[in-house]
């Protein structure tokens, strides 16, 4: 008998028919969000899984598990799984990086546009029938050509969104991380490093595309933002849980800031009530890596690490994006 692993949602049918190439496979084909218990229940029996960026991997999922040998995600984000965890009980993790990087990017400098430039505030008006004339101020947003950029987060898609704001529209890019750049790479993207008060203080536009870990929890919260200027925005394309979503509302209703644009939330899908309350924000649906082209890429890759991690395909015990290749060992 061959195999048997579970794709944790629904996927693209011809991409889970490669998984039926090799393995026995059970799909989730009405996309129910299994509970915990019933993830556990489902994976019985199982020595594979695909997952997204919300179902949980950790120590007591494992012990209840203990056939599951792999656990590959098509997300690039891997909070929701303990890779401690599983690397002492030898599961192989995966995860989906550099294939969403550009549209990702894409996503962030687009929700940045229109929280500048109240696009969604203004699209609101107009299907409210509430515009009547043409006013010299009418909906006035902030330019983004020229602007000061402060990326919070510097990988791969923070590098990205540099690019197109020092290449595309002038901006001044300043960015804080972890770690500093090359002096080659700061000035390939027209970087500057600045502590993140200063990124703060200084920035037309912040972005932030920082890993959500313990350690980034609330990263900005209502101290941060008394440091923005009152005509700046926020844009998280991050991870929910980096902003305080409550004092963001706060900050938003008193025009502490100028605008936000919000593809996460903490507790995500379940949003904090006050956001909805204020006109000055974009709200989009955790969306950033939705294209259709990206989204294929991200289950194909999870696919591929899946098979490989099983020891079947061409490059059988060579996944191709381990978090834990030492459990291959």
């Amino acid at each position: 008998m061959n195999k048997a692993v579970l794709v944790c949602r629904a996927v693209f049918p011809d991409i889970v028919d490669r998984l039926r190439e090799h393995f026995e496979v059970e799909t989730n084909e009405s996309d129910v969000v299994w509970s915990r218990d019933e993830l556990i229940a489902h994976l019985q029996g199982k020595v594979g899984v695909f997952i997204t960026g919300t179902q949980p991997i950790d120590a007591a999922l494992l012990e209840a598990c203990p056939e599951l040998k792999a656990a590959c995600s098509m997300a690039v984000g891997y909070n929701n799984i303990d890779v401690p965890a599983c690397t002492a009980r030898r599961v192989l993790v995966s995860n989906a990086p550099d294939v969403l990087t550009e549209t990702t990017a894409d996503f962030g400098f687009a929700l940045m546009m229109a929280a500048a430039r109240r696009i969604a505030e203004s699209e609101h008006f107009l299907r409210r029938g509430e515009w009547t004339k043409w006013s010299v101020e009418g909906f006035a947003g902030s330019d983004v050509h020229g602007a000061t950029l402060g990326i919070l987060g510097m990988g791969r898609i923070g590098q990205a969104i540099a690019r197109r704001g020092a290449l595309g529209f002038g901006m001044q890019v300043i960015y804080h991380n972890r770690s500093r750049l090359t002096a080659a790479t700061e000035a390939e993207l027209g970087a500057r490093y600045v502590g993140k008060e200063d990124l703060l203080r200084e920035s037309d536009h912040v972005v932030i595309v920082v890993p959500y870990s313990v350690a980034s929890h609330h990263l900005v919260g209502a101290p941060e933002l008394a440091l923005m200027k009152p005509t700046a925005t926020l844009t998280n394309i991050a991870r929910g849980g980096i902003v305080d979503d409550a004092a963001l509302a706060r900050a938003l209703r008193d025009k502490r800031i100028a605008a936000a644009g919000l593809d996460v939330f903490e507790g995500e899908p379940a949003l904090h009530p006050a956001l909805l309350t204020v006109p000055n924000v974009v709200l989009t649906p955790h969306i950033a890596s939705a294209s259709l082209p990206t989204r294929r890429a991200m289950a194909n890759l999870a696919v591929d690490n899946l098979i490989a991690a099983l020891g079947a395909g061409p490059n059988k015990g060579r996944p191709p994006t381990p978090l834990n290749p030492e459990v291959l060992a």
